[in-house]
């Protein structure tokens, strides 16, 4: 028996935004204030698996939530990431990076380098209406 993909139905992730083909959702990691991950609902693994147009549309949701990010968290950097090593599941990690986070400069998957608190903060709300707000400029209303 496989094991189910906890990625096709995220049942406790909180959702912030979705449409059709793609989920946000907050990735819950308290050292990382904003740190979403973008899902593709159906069950693909790899980019090349989708067509052009749902390529594009993808990065179009990743780039709106990395730019809504920037534009409210104002981080040192974002990381983008989509692995899948652990989960095959297509998705983008967007992760808000500041130089006093637990990690920086390495990955936040590396040991960490110091404890802190995050000095940055973001309520689950103020996350969705940003991301709305950018999502809705780059793709139009989603009805």
């Amino acid at each position: 028996m496989t094991t189910p993909c906890p990625l096709c139905d995220p049942i406790d992730a909180p959702i912030l935004w979705q449409c059709d083909q793609i989920t946000v959702i907050d990735a819950r990691e308290p050292d990382y204030p904003g740190f979403c991950r973008v899902l593709w609902r159906a069950h693909r693994t790899e980019m090349t698996q989708l067509t052009p147009a749902e390529r594009q549309r993808l990065m179009t949701v990743v780039f709106a939530v990395e730019q809504a990010l920037i534009d409210h968290l104002r981080p040192d950097k974002i990381n983008l990431g989509s692995l899948g090593n652990q989960v095959a599941h297509l998705h983008w990690h967007v992760i808000p990076r500041f130089k006093n986070d637990c990690h920086f400069p390495d990955a936040i998957w590396a040991p960490a380098r110091r404890n802190h608190s995050p000095t940055a903060s973001v309520t689950r709300e103020q996350l969705r209406q940003w991301l709305n707000s950018a999502l809705d400029n780059a793709l139009g209303p989603i009805i």
